[in-house]
């Protein structure tokens, strides 16, 4: 008597979700997620605080004599961004490069930890062979990577927010509204989408190397680091979050795609 074998071919929605599930459970155990989430909200206190302090310092150069005169935050907008027409004031700000923006360089670390100890661990291997194909990983790592790095915007932004009450800083949209603000925050979230996607195609080509994987993606993504100021400033309009939402489209089906490849093209371990 013979007897069929049906194998049971689940469809590319249902194999994302699954592999979407695997990896949220498994980010959801991992120490360095609730790390970088809590070093996103307590950075921005400290910074604000700090900076506060030290507003109006002066330092001299030894050899030249020229005083740098440090200025602190007048807003608390500007752990967000450099407020219009900040861009003509002199002396020192460090807030202008020291502010929300950093988190594009934060979530490299994450993604970069997270894909290296897949392969570190055989856990990719053994995901490849039981259970997932490679497109879906790169779906998945894409996903989680953006999730996270939307809610450490999210909790920079609240910091933001704790750290200017608590040095009693100027919270007056002056030249901006509203809808700036959130075009602004929109526009930032949907860059990600730019960022992640190069951290996700680094890390599956350096694999278990996180050292290289991180000093790769932080190389590349300070080429765009400069940019993210330009593109999304706290003046920021939906025309600013339509054109991160393009670029963000095409860098994720781009570099997905490149990644994917990677992956099919080189050995797991």
């Amino acid at each position: 008597m013979e007897s069929a074998v049906k194998l049971e071919q689940r469809s590319f929605k249902e194999r994302v979700i699954s592999m979407l599930r695997v990896d949220v459970r498994k980010v959801l155990k991992s120490r360095t997620f609730y790390i970088m989430l809590a070093v996103s909200l307590l950075v921005p206190i400290l910074m604000t605080v700090m900076m506060t302090m030290m507003d109006g310092s002066v330092s001299v150069d030894p050899q030249t004599g020229v005083e740098t005169v440090m200025h602190g935050p007048e807003s608390a907008w500007q752990s967000i961004g450099t407020l219009p027409g900040g861009e003509a004031m002199g002396g020192m700000d460090v807030m202008a490069m020291c502010n929300i923006n950093m988190m594009f360089m934060a979530v490299a670390v994450f993604v970069c930890l997270n894909i290296s100890e897949d392969f570190s661990s055989g856990f990719a291997k053994n995901l490849f062979t039981v259970r997932a194909k490679k497109g879906d990983y790169v779906i998945s790592k894409t996903v989680v990577g953006f999730v996270t790095g939307t809610l450490m915007l999210a909790l920079y932004f609240i910091g933001a927010m704790i750290g200017g009450a608590v040095s009693s800083l100027s919270f007056e949209l002056v030249g901006l509204t509203p809808l700036n603000i959130l075009a602004c925050m929109l526009a930032k979230v949907l860059l990600m989408l730019v960022f992640v996607p190069i951290f996700v195609c680094v890390s599956v080509w350096a694999k278990s190397k996180a050292w290289l994987s991180i000093c790769a993606s932080l190389g590349g993504g300070m080429l765009l680091f400069m940019m993210v100021g330009m593109i999304t400033p706290l003046n920021s309009t939906f025309m600013n979050v339509a054109l991160c939402l393009a670029g963000g489209a095409m860098f994720s089906l781009g570099l997905g795609a490149v990644s994917n490849l990677v992956l099919k093209k080189s050995s797991l371990v």
